[in-house]
């Protein structure tokens, strides 16, 4: 989940450690209290489809089930008695929350862990069965993250920062330490998920400092990529809004300490998609039949997307493997992109002629491709439009196949990359309203919690009326909804101030291509 950023205030009087430094630190480190040394397992159908040696560095198999226990507690462990006395406080709905508890429960302190109100049920019972006191507030991290840094200074407790922090950057460095045991060589590249950059710092410093001719990649999504876009710019760079999948690393600014170190350490970036991550779920459950969460999987799908964009052959990847704290709900949502992000699918909206024994002369014209997906609603007309899937057996069989079925009389538009048609249009195929005059279509992204549709809803200002509502739980912290409201040009301004006063992120998709193919 998004995780805090230091104030200035609170990063000015700490130095940025050097990579010897760091070195230092993290071989004197004290997280083998708690964390165990994780398995580097081979992944034998990964590395046969990309041609290379493929390693998984299995962090999901910590106690916590995540790399968040070493830094937490190396931090936690250093502690003087003084500040142990008055206990910690963090501000974390993921990991890190339960690496602080565990932590805590070990060194017999008092842990405060300020939690959106947002957070599944699940890790809040996980923190507060290890004895930390939970307190959920508001319904960002922004919101935690406040409330947090007030009970701190009002207690006098002991911040214990996510990422930004020099102890807690070493204990995640004793990933890189482990690495350097488990190959001999130094001839190997390491993919690491990066959110705040604590992990990436860490392990890159290290190894550069002792093994530098070994590689370092940084992996994040294309729609939480602060650090890449940092680096880039040569300044941390604050992004607006950041997706809602991969939750593990949204994070809309980097730390001060993080984003020094990989700057200097880390030589290459890579971002991925949604899709790219559910088919590397896919490719790891297939290797390992471990579940990783979204940001566990992250690496792994930056070591696809970086080997096949350079071509990679022969080589040792290694990918951190961050963690596995996975809500059941939400493996429904990776299944159906898994495929997609393989490209082992097509998403296709097919105009074919609206009369007996059409969908058999398509069915043939597909030429024994399966279908995995078809979405069709009669209406009186010469044409029908289908919402099709296809499964393919290369990447580039897609644009040969849309080519055929042109060249059959088709016409195709291609919703693979579409991402408004595969959360929402194809549950939706079917329904056109003629009748529904100056329709304006949003999509909007608002915390997940018991009555928040209900919420939504009732904020929605009533003089115009619904004609299209979509939603679907995924089994993460933010709900997504589609909504179409009639709202005729002259009250336009007033419409858009009362998006605004919503508070949610909201996109305007009036144009989207397919909303209007298949609802208009």
């Amino acid at each position: 989940m998004t995780e805090p950023a230091l104030t200035e205030s609170q990063t000015a009087t700490v130095q940025t450690p050097s990579g010897m430094d760091l070195v230092r630190r993290v071989l004197t480190s004290r997280v083998y209290d708690v964390a165990i040394k994780t398995a580097l397992q081979d992944a034998p159908q990964l590395s046969k489809r990309l041609g290379n040696r493929v390693l998984l560095k299995r962090e999901d198999q910590q106690p916590v089930f995540s790399f968040k226990l070493r830094g937490a507690y190396n931090k936690m462990a250093g502690l003087s008695e003084s500040q142990r006395s008055r206990g910690v406080i963090t501000a974390s709905a993921g990991n890190h929350a339960q690496g602080v508890a565990f932590s805590a429960q070990k060194l017999g302190l008092h842990a405060l862990i300020v939690m959106p109100a947002t957070t599944p049920e699940i890790k809040v019972r996980a923190c507060r069965e290890r004895g930390a006191e939970v307190v959920l507030f508001g319904d960002s991290f922004s919101d935690a993250e406040a409330h947090a840094y007030s009970l701190q200074l009002e207690r006098g407790m002991t911040f214990v920062h996510p990422y930004d922090d020099p102890d807690v950057i070493a204990g995640q460095g004793t990933v890189g330490a482990e690495l350097l045991s488990q190959l001999s060589s130094d001839d190997y590249t390491v993919f690491v998920p990066v959110g705040g950059g604590g992990l990436i710092a860490g392990v890159a410093a290290f190894l550069k400092a002792l093994r530098p001719n070994v590689r370092i990649i940084g992996v994040e999504p294309d729609d939480s990529d602060a650090m890449t876009r940092s680096v880039r710019a040569g300044q941390r760079v604050r992004l607006d809004t950041v997706g809602l999948f991969v939750d593990g690393v949204a994070v809309k600014q980097v730390g001060e300490h993080t984003f020094k170190l990989a700057s200097e350490f880390v030589d290459d970036w890579v971002t991925v998609s949604t899709d790219e991550v559910c088919a590397a779920i896919k490719d790891i459950f297939d290797d390992a039949r471990a579940i990783m969460e979204p940001a566990g999987a992250l690496a792994v799908a930056g070591l696809k997307k970086y080997a096949r964009a350079h071509n990679l052959q022969g080589q040792t990847l290694v990918a951190l493997t961050c963690g596995a704290n996975m809500n059941f709900d939400r493996l429904r949502h990776v299944a159906e992109r898994a495929e997609i992000g393989e490209q082992r699918e097509a998403v296709l909206a097919v105009t074919i002629p609206e009369r007996p024994g059409a969908f058999k002369a398509f069915c043939t014209a597909l030429g024994g491709l399966q279908i995995t997906e078809f979405n069709y609603r009669y209406a009186p007309r010469t044409q029908a439009r289908i919402f099709v899937g296809v499964q393919l057996g290369s990447p580039a069989q897609r644009p040969a196949l849309i080519a055929q079925l042109e060249a059959g009389g088709y016409p195709v538009t291609d919703l693979t990359e579409d991402e408004l048609a595969k959360v929402h249009i194809r549950h939706m195929v079917g329904g056109r309203a003629p009748e529904a005059e100056h329709e304006r279509v949003y999509s909007f992204d608002f915390p997940e919690r018991p009555g928040a549709l209900l919420a939504f809803l009732t904020q929605l200002q009533p003089d115009w009326n619904i004609s299209l509502f979509h939603y679907r739980n995924h089994g993460s912290a933010h709900g997504r909804v589609l909504a179409g409201l009639q709202v005729p040009d002259a009250e336009m301004p007033e419409f858009l101030a009362s998006v605004q006063r919503l508070g949610y992120p909201a996109y305007d998709m009036s144009e989207n291509a397919a909303y209007r193919l298949f609802l208009t």
